[in-house]
């Protein structure tokens, strides 16, 4: 999973800096990323699993993807209403802003968790056969990957973009390569995970449980990340024209 860094905020301009601000959008966004990013870092390890059972380790993994639905809604919120005035209109909920890259990423992202609820909540399930694991916990799993990965590549070439004409920070393109790390690194499990129609097995557990904990450790910096930047400097002031 992934946190993008909204390149135009939504979140209030008296919201106070530090690392305890629940009245700051951004900060909710960063804390339920990490919670979800936790769960997926912990869930592949071997001993954990012999812990606590395999049920109970498929139930983190379903539980963290819905903090990570949690959180890329807030995010896909965010971003529709960057340019939101409360005094002048409702808050936005559903949006058409094609012309922006921050929409499609947030969107694309949102999608993508929503992929991962349908997998980890069919891993669920007991008694499936290959082709049904294949068909409802792989196949969702690899669109959720594929989805994280063209969000993460939207949010970083935009940020490069940026930090190329000198708008953004080194921090927001940090948080933004980690994230696309993360990304790739999913990928590789999705494609590692893939159940073998002969045999049963998952096609190479270790390299998927590996790139999964990768993964989420990349996610997990990029949400500590936002983290410290909104403890340091409160919230930034949007450097992205509107229209961009």
């Amino acid at each position: 999973m992934l946190h993008l860094r909204v390149f135009r905020s939504a979140a209030p301009r008296e919201a106070v800096a530090g690392w305890w601000a629940p009245r700051r959008l951004s900060w909710w966004i960063a804390v339920l990323f990490l919670i979800g990013s936790a769960c997926f870092a912990i869930g592949p390890f071997p001993g954990f699993v012999g812990l606590v059972g395999s049920a109970a380790d498929a139930a983190v993994f379903f539980v963290g993807s819905l903090f990570f639905t949690s959180a890329a809604t807030l995010q896909y919120l965010e971003a529709v209403n960057a340019d939101h005035d409360p005094a002048r209109e409702r808050l936005r909920v559903l949006a058409f802003q094609p012309h922006r890259t921050d929409w499609w990423a947030t969107v694309v992202q949102l999608a993508g968790t929503l992929f991962f609820n349908l997998s980890t909540y069919d891993a669920l399930s007991t008694g499936l056969s290959t082709g049904q694991e294949d068909h409802l916990i792989w196949a969702p799993d690899v669109f959720g990957c594929a989805c994280f990965l063209i969000a993460s590549w939207l949010a970083y070439r935009e940020l490069s973009g940026a930090r190329a004409r000198g708008v953004r920070r080194p921090r927001d393109w940090w948080i933004a390569v980690v994230n696309l790390a993360g990304s790739v690194a999913f990928a590789v499990a999705g494609v590692a995970s893939y159940f073998v129609p002969d045999s049963g097995d998952i096609l190479d557990l270790a390299a998927a449980n590996f790139a999964t904990v990768i993964g989420a450790l990349g996610f997990f910096i990029g949400a500590a990340l936002m983290l410290v930047d909104g403890a340091r400097a409160g919230i930034p002031d949007p450097v992205v024209p509107a229209g961009a």
